[in-house]
């Protein structure tokens, strides 16, 4: 969208009447992607994480992390 476009959209809000702002409000929110969280992959492995925070010095030990 360009810069103009969304002026015009601004000029037109402000001339939609007030009795007309609910039903105009919940089509524009019909049209928007609400944020999903978690996220589809949040929480995929398996478990709650207590192995890997148990195994975290081993992991950190082996090298897990650090730039080569």
């Amino acid at each position: 969208m360009s810069s103009a476009e969304r002026e015009e959209l601004a000029r037109l809000v402000q001339q939609i009447p007030d009795d007309e702002l609910p039903q105009v409000l919940a089509e524009v929110r019909r049209h928007l992607r609400p944020a999903r969280w978690p996220p589809a992959w949040f929480g995929i492995a398996a478990g709650d994480g207590t192995a890997v925070g148990a195994a975290s010095e081993e992991l950190l030990d082996e090298g897990f992390g650090r730039r080569t």
